[in-house]
């Protein structure tokens, strides 16, 4: 009777640690759910990919109910799948642990002979509330950024990293539009976004476009692969922001992931993540749009965007027909005062345009191939656009791919930035 009463004592106990001294890391209270249907949730609701997601949300729902046993079956399980999930062996710890003696917090236990520091304890905890709360977000695999975005004819993919649920989400290309794939926990900077300068351990925000896998041999630390992405970009240098070496990169080999704000700057991916991610990554040219601020709308309600992204295309061909027409004028009312280039502002734009096109030359232009990207983060409405530019001119004929920023100012577009992509 006494040992029964103990038992009971310390299952109790062991409860009342995950949902009292966890600091509410489940996004549900145990007592006011239908325990039963929530597991059969968890055990039969497949998002993307992620087997590992799903046995650590179903060990810890089983701790709520009290089901250590089973608990101790699942943990090892995820173990097993994930041999260097470090938080996976902290629970197992923990639930170790609770045979002997009460635990009193989180971590309150001793994995593999060593002991956890409370800094790691606490990213260990935040991983995992990080991870419940994406897992039981509705309707993920329904909903789309609301972005303004064409992919060109070498793009098939977009990834979109939401900084906020430290979350990559990898959409393909449809006629009807953009269409969920799958999405993989990510880290992010030590002091979170908004890279600025050198060494601030930020990530920077904005519309980056992934390059190839490096080739050169790379430090275990970086993981399975690591693919560089083009910041710092137009916009941020022209903002005067500094830095180098951002990267989609791997976890070192006896790690499988690392907390939420944990990297000094670049998006890291579990291995086994990144090895998905692989085939899209490694075509290069992949638009990463990163942000902190994303809305997400259902995938069947995108009207708006094609109205948007309708009435850009319209802005570029309108400056490309001016820019035929040799009109300066016309040609030079797309542009920005803001505007920019490689070498100098838009009076000087102005002025070498306005000598080249004094005598009107003949000139054919055509535009193909356009992509067009919007950031989520810019103060005002930014689209990165690229395209095919095929010019003959009388003295000059030049194929190239180029870029342009578009801003929408008062409901106009005009552009900020041009130059080759």
């Amino acid at each position: 009777m006494v040992l029964t009463r103990k038992f009971k004592f310390q299952k109790l106990r062991l409860i009342q640690y995950f949902l009292i001294a966890c600091c509410a890391l489940l996004p549900w209270n145990a007592t006011a759910v239908n325990q039963g249907n929530l597991t059969d949730k968890i055990l039969t609701r497949q998002f993307g990919r992620d087997l590992v997601e799903s046995l650590l949300v179903k060990s810890l729902m089983e701790i709520t109910q009290g089901n250590t046993k089973q608990a101790m079956k699942t943990v090892n399980e995820l173990i097993h799948t994930a041999p260097n999930f470090k938080l996976a062996y902290l629970i197992r710890g923990d639930l170790l642990t609770s045979q002997g003696r009460a635990l009193e917090t989180f971590g309150d236990s001793v994995a593999d002979g060593k002991s956890i520091s409370s800094a790691e304890i606490e990213g260990l905890r935040e991983e995992a509330r990080t991870r419940i709360d994406h897992y039981f977000s509705e309707d993920k695999d329904r909903q789309i950024p609301n972005l303004l975005v064409q992919m060109d004819a070498s793009q098939q993919h977009l990834i979109v990293v939401d900084t906020v649920k430290t979350r990559l989400f990898l959409y393909k290309k449809t006629e009807s539009g953009l269409q969920y794939v799958a999405d993989y926990y990510v880290t992010i900077g030590k002091n979170g976004v908004d890279k600025k300068t050198e060494g601030d351990k930020r990530t920077p925000l904005g519309i980056y476009f992934a390059n190839k896998k490096l080739t050169t041999p790379l430090a275990d630390f970086y993981g399975e692969a690591a693919y560089p992405l083009n910041y710092p970009n137009e916009l941020d240098r022209h903002q005067s922001r500094t830095g180098s070496g951002i990267w989609l990169h791997g976890t070192p080999t006896d790690t499988y992931s690392r907390p939420p704000r944990a990297s000094d700057g670049c998006i890291v991916l579990s291995n086994p993540d990144l090895k998905a991610l692989a085939p899209v990554l490694q075509i290069g040219n992949t638009p990463v749009i990163i942000s902190d601020k994303l809305e997400w709308i259902d995938s069947t309600k995108s009207d708006l965007q094609n109205i948007e992204k309708q009435a850009l295309l319209k802005s570029i061909e309108n400056w490309r027909t001016d820019w035929v027409s040799q009109d300066t004028n016309e040609y030079l009312s797309h542009y920005s005062k803001k505007f920019f280039y490689s070498d100098g502002n838009l009076q000087k734009w102005a002025d070498y345009k306005r000598g080249i096109q004094v005598s009107k030359p003949k000139v054919s232009i055509k535009i193909e191939d356009i992509s067009m990207f919007s950031s989520p983060n810019a103060p005002q409405q930014v689209v990165v656009v690229n395209f095919e530019q095929d010019f003959k001119g009388p003295s000059l004929q030049n194929k190239m791919r180029k870029r342009q920023y578009w801003l929408n100012e008062d409901n106009q577009w005009k552009i900020i930035y041009e130059g080759a992509a």
